[in-house]
């Protein structure tokens, strides 16, 4: 049974990305759940811990994080919703602590990647790679680092009371990171869906896949990504990840029936509305 606050698991702890993108879905009126991996936040929906996973599934930098699609096959648990989180990265500090008694900077390995030109303008400064960026914003509150400075979201400065030193340090301004919600069955609702992830194999034959493709483009489905992964312990056999996106329902219904007929191991793992992002000026 759902409750009137959403418990909502995410990988990390609070005042994460995940956290963040989970209050950009559900509005701020959530109980967070936190979880050490992405494994554990699927574990917490199966066990009823929690009424929604929030997961991030690909960055428009770094790529597809393809464990989390092995995730999606073994649990079988329906995408709802999905949504884009600009990663904006600064550079906190405790209050008061001044720039040039910084020695430390922690964060985690690829926000530490991303920021790496604003880094390299310091070299005085000694990268320490650490598990989450969340984290690492409360080990400088709660063991008060005065020689450190954390990478991490306005979130994290907000929640740990920490000093934004320098704003928005991420090399590339337009970093995005894609995020799936996932419920259980009995708590997915019907809704308008206009997008919807698909999964499916074809047959080792030349033209197979691309006759799945000639059935979206015949009824106007755009195919917003396609991601092939190995099945696992079978020798150049693949499952292939698919998002596509409709304006009329009709059109998807009958590209589905028509691609039935060249597949195997079809599984829907949702449908859902898409993400429309607001403008956001960087």
């Amino acid at each position: 049974m759902e409750t009137a606050k959403p418990r909502v698991a995410i990988q990390g702890i609070r005042a994460s990305f995940h956290e963040e993108a989970a209050f950009k879905y559900f509005g701020s009126d959530i109980q967070t759940i936190e979880c050490n991996s992405f494994k554990q936040t699927f574990e917490a929906l199966k066990n009823k811990q929690a009424d929604y996973v929030v997961m991030a599934i690909e960055n428009n930098i770094a790529g597809s994080i393809l464990p989390n699609y092995s995730l999606l096959m073994s649990y079988n648990f329906p995408i709802v919703g999905e949504v884009y989180l600009p990663i904006q990265l600064h550079f906190l500090t405790l209050p008061g602590v001044k720039f040039e008694d910084i020695k430390f900077v922690i964060s985690h390995p690829i926000a530490l990647r991303q920021c790496v030109d604003f880094i390299d303008e310091y070299p005085q400064l000694k990268v320490v790679e650490s598990n989450d960026t969340a984290a690492c914003a409360k080990r400088v509150h709660d063991e008060q680092l005065t020689d450190t400075a954390a990478i991490a979201n306005a979130l994290a400065a907000k929640l740990y009371n920490l000093e934004v030193k320098e704003r928005r340090i991420e090399s590339n301004k337009k970093n995005f990171t894609r995020f799936l919600v996932l419920t259980s069955h009995e708590n997915a609702r019907q809704v308008k869906a206009n997008k919807a992830s698909l999964c499916f194999q074809v047959s080792n034959e030349v033209g197979s896949l691309a006759q799945v493709l000639n059935i979206l483009a015949e009824q106007e489905i755009n195919m917003s990504k396609i991601q092939s992964m190995p099945v696992l312990g079978r020798r150049n056999e693949y499952n292939f990840y698919v998002d596509v996106e409709w304006q009329q329902p009709q059109q998807y219904d009958r590209a589905i029936r028509q691609i039935l007929k060249y597949t195997q191991n079809f599984n829907i793992l949702g449908e859902y509305e898409r993400y429309v992002e607001e403008i956001v000026n960087p």
